[in-house]
């Protein structure tokens, strides 16, 4: 006799891998519920992460009249006073919107959701605490795990919420301090930075290593470096923090060797650890590593208990909303008996600072270290007429060609609208298409996109001798369109 169970799928978490992996197996007509310990849908990346953050990012772009500083220079404001509550006001209907619409999602896709902290029980069953102490069993066939993550916070710092701060402190400010110390140049620690530098607030930030987003094309972090000096970002790197004291209601962080950096408001990000302490993952026969993460099958998103999934920051790298969405889908199609979709070749990385930086495929680096004979082409935004318009001043594309196929090995790009352009570049690396489609398609003009074509025309006129074409690409037939040569190249692969 098959054993019975309370629902098919339970998912615990709503953050981006969870309401996914809810969605996807309602979709499979299986009944699924959703445990949340907020109170409200959303998770991590609604309430305290990926949405706040970006919220904030906009609305100070906005309010500071940044993006027109190119053309009525850099004094210009749209607002002159702007305080937390203009922050706050954007962003509590933001989030609250977000909130409606995962409800109505919820609710269309017939998916339950209940609120309280979620235990194991046992590798089927979780029990369920309410606010208000009452608790209950449930039991699922099959449950993914995607409570997300939380800020990590060593014991020696003196966080108070006011003064020495997480990142989940940033979007709760009581007031926008004058002056601002970023411990860690991560990518939270950058994008917060950032915004706060736009908002004329001096920042500085601090880190051991002696270069910020190592896994990021030097050539771009040289180009992000540059900007954020400019805007008169100051960097002390390459020494490690040895303390936090607070002098004067104002913390003070002593660097090795002595050095002090004393500021208004310190934030400390020191990375993220995922939020399992409370599952009592012991009773269904899991262990988490000494940063909260489970171990999953890079495939299937299944943990050593078959019965058990986990999806999104929880496993770690490279804890993004959009792949945790994917880890979530594919996780519920392998726990209701479904084929498994094969994940895309390459993904995009998006950085929400000012500027935005964001990249697909492989860096020029990465590209040396495999001794692929390449080429690179690079287009500057204010070399672009939406640039001149727009009054950008820095800010580049730049793609990385295999020499020898024409094929596309990555695309890198900081500056206005990352993060929407990147999608085209990641297109055509996942149809393995060449850098000629770039030369032969058609832009919107005037925009952003025109770049492509010009990187791509920069890399012809590096790879082509001067006299085959005087600098112009020449005819292509129909035969050896983008297109077919991308199938070609892809048929020789095989």
């Amino acid at each position: 006799m098959a054993e019975s169970f309370d629902y098919d799928l339970i998912v615990i978490g709503s953050g981006p891998s969870g309401r996914r992996a809810a969605v996807q197996a309602s979709k499979f007509g299986r009944s699924v519920l959703i445990i949340d310990r907020r109170g409200q849908l959303g998770g991590v990346s609604v309430h305290t992460g990926t949405i706040p953050s970006k919220t904030l990012r906009e609305t100070v772009l906005n309010l500071t009249g940044w993006r027109e500083r190119g053309i009525y220079g850099i004094n210009y404001r749209v607002k002159q006073d702007i305080g937390a509550q203009d922050l706050d006001m954007r962003l509590g209907k933001t989030l609250q919107d977000e909130v409606d619409i995962l409800e109505h999602q919820f609710l269309r896709n017939g998916i339950t959701v209940e609120y309280g902290d979620a235990k194991f029980v046992d590798a089927h069953t979780v029990e369920i605490e309410s606010e208000d102490k009452n608790r209950r069993r449930v039991s699922g066939k099959a449950i993914v795990v995607a409570v997300g993550s939380v800020p990590h916070r060593p014991r020696n710092i003196p966080f108070d919420g006011k003064r020495v701060i997480d990142s989940d402190g940033m979007v709760s400010l009581e007031r926008i301090p004058r002056s601002l110390t970023v411990v860690g140049a991560g990518v939270i620690g950058i994008e917060y930075a950032t915004i706060f530098s736009a908002l004329d607030v001096r920042v500085t930030i601090i880190d051991q290593r002696e270069h910020i987003l190592d896994f990021i094309d030097h050539e771009v972090v040289d180009e992000f470096v540059h900007q954020l000096r400019d805007q008169s970002v100051n960097f002390r790197l390459g020494s490690a923090l040895e303390s936090i004291v607070i002098e004067a209601e104002q913390p003070v962080a002593i660097l090795e060797g002595g050095r002090r950096v004393r500021a208004d408001v310190l934030l400390y990000t020191g990375g993220r650890q995922g939020a399992t302490a409370g599952l009592n993952l012991a009773a269904a026969g899991l262990e988490a590593d000494n940063r909260g993460r489970l171990t999953v099958d890079p495939v299937t998103f299944q943990t050593s208990v078959p019965s058990i999934y986990a999806t999104g920051d929880v496993i770690g790298f490279p804890a993004l909303a959009s792949t945790s969405m994917e880890q979530g889908r594919i996780a519920a199609c392998h726990a209701c008996g479904q084929p498994v979709p094969p994940a895309p070749k390459f993904f995009p990385y998006g950085i929400y600072s000012v500027p935005e930086i964001s990249m697909v495929g492989m860096t020029e680096e990465e590209v040396r270290k495999k001794k692929i004979p390449y080429e690179t082409g690079i287009a500057r935004f204010r070399e672009t007429s939406r640039g001149q318009i727009m009054g950008e001043r820095g800010g580049f594309l730049k793609i990385i060609v295999c020499l020898e196929t024409h094929r596309l090995l990555g695309v890198h790009i900081v500056g206005e609208a990352a993060t929407e352009l990147i999608h085209i570049g990641q297109a055509v690396l996942n149809f393995d298409g060449s850098f000629e489609y770039f030369i032969e398609a058609t832009f919107n003009y005037p925009t952003f996109a025109e770049a492509y074509k010009s990187a791509a025309l920069d890399v012809w006129n590096r790879i082509t001798p001067r006299h085959e074409g005087e600098g112009e690409p020449p005819a292509v037939s129909p035969e050896e369109s983008a297109p077919r040569r991308a199938k070609k190249v892809s048929a020789e692969k095989r």
